[in-house]
């Protein structure tokens, strides 16, 4: 990542020479292909939600993510993928706000959504990394990567940008944005259940909180998201994490 802020995240750059009508004719055609993209990231998670897909849905759309990107022009910072001022104080944010977040869940938001759904969230599939040094370190590597890099390039940069394309990216519709992006996000954890689900929503609404908080940056929610994952993922290995 490049040592500055990034600009605009995902606006389109407006000639200083174009007429009323250009624009109106720009943000058209920006709003038909971002609400294209939209359809086609609905389509990955129904063929995810059908077994069609194996593993991970998330390098799916990053693929389409960088599709996009090159369709109009742009690079990964033009959406974010810059540090945020500098890597120190995005470090220390995101270490910040990762370490407040898992907090949260494990003291404020899991306990109060069990005993709402009298369920805990549906972690079995991690049983086998208790004690599991090498599969722990795998799943370490993998949260930075796929779950930060990616799930933040893909959830936060890329599909927040768009939902908020089709509002024509007013105040408003980065609000739209937010919310249905985490919600989206929520129920692309549907195998860790009702609570999971709810859980994993919060979190979207908290990261994409970050992202739009530090001018549409992802430095900070990729550091957050990164250190979050890796948090659940000490205790489930240590034998350590509510509910296991």
């Amino acid at each position: 990542m490049q040592e500055h802020e990034a600009p605009g995240a995902g606006a389109p750059v407006e000639l200083k020479n174009s007429t009323p009508l250009d624009v109106r004719r720009r943000w058209r055609s920006n709003k038909l292909l971002a609400a294209c993209e939209i359809v086609a990231v609905l389509l990955i998670f129904v063929a995810d939600w059908r077994h069609m897909i194996w593993f991970s849905k998330t390098p799916f759309l990053f693929v389409l993510a960088w599709v996009s990107l090159r369709l109009r022009g742009m690079r990964w910072k033009s959406i974010g993928l810059a540090w945020f001022r500098n890597w120190r104080i995005s470090l220390l944010l995101g270490l910040a706000a990762g370490i407040g977040m898992s907090l949260l869940e494990l003291l404020v938001t899991q306990p109060l959504l069990v005993r709402f759904t009298g369920k805990q969230p549906d972690l079995e599939g991690f049983r086998q990394l208790t004690g599991n040094l090498w599969l722990f370190l795998l799943l370490v590597l993998l949260s930075w990567v796929q779950a930060g890099i990616g799930e933040e390039g893909v959830y936060r940069g890329y599909v927040m940008n768009r939902v908020a394309d089709l509002g024509n990216r007013t105040r408003g519709s980065w609000i739209v944005s937010l919310i249905l992006v985490s919600t989206l996000f929520g129920f692309a954890h549907t195998y860790q259940g009702i609570t999971g689900v709810i859980e994993a929503a919060v979190a979207g609404l908290l990261l994409g909180l970050l992202y739009l908080r530090c001018g549409r940056n992802l430095a900070v929610p990729i550091i957050a998201h990164g250190l979050s994952d890796t948090v659940d993922f000490l205790l489930i290995f240590l034998g350590k994490y509510p509910g296991m």
